[in-house]
């Protein structure tokens, strides 16, 4: 498969109407590579690299491991650990997350509501991913017919 059939990128936002983040998507080879930001100083505030793993509890499932490194006094390396393992399992993929997002004076539930708008951004990579390569396996697909 070429690079051409292989390419991803793009960028999403959640649309909540409160505390909204933003994502930027790109596959590179077979890994991908996530920024997440949002609020009134995007930044990067953590790293994680997650791989891909046969489960613990079961090995015919695949889980994920990450390492990551936070910027001291950012508290983003929670989020970005558990959307690059997320992303790892279920992609099969190495995958790389910075997240760095930042509201001045954020309440506790300003909180829960960045955190809940961090699994719908998931949700929304995982949806987009998969539409994306179902349609590059049609095109796929066609190209073959045609050699045929």
């Amino acid at each position: 498969m070429g690079m051409e059939d292989n390419s991803i990128a793009f960028t999403l936002k959640t649309q909540t109407g409160a505390f909204d983040i933003e994502a930027s998507v790109r596959r590179i080879g077979q890994d991908f590579v996530i920024c997440i930001w949002g609020g009134e100083t995007p930044h990067v505030g953590a790293v994680a690299v997650a791989q891909p793993r046969p489960s613990l509890k079961d090995s015919r499932n695949t889980s994920a491991t990450a390492s990551v490194f936070c910027v001291v006094g950012h508290k983003e390396d929670e989020m970005a650990k558990a959307v690059s393992e997320i992303l790892s399992a279920v992609l099969n993929a190495r995958v790389v997350v910075t997240a760095g997002i930042h509201w001045d004076n954020l309440s506790p539930e300003g909180i829960s509501r960045v955190i809940q708008n961090s699994e719908i951004l998931v949700e929304m990579i995982l949806k987009r991913i998969a539409g994306m390569k179902s349609r590059n396996r049609q095109k796929q697909l066609r190209q073959e017919e045609k050699k045929g």
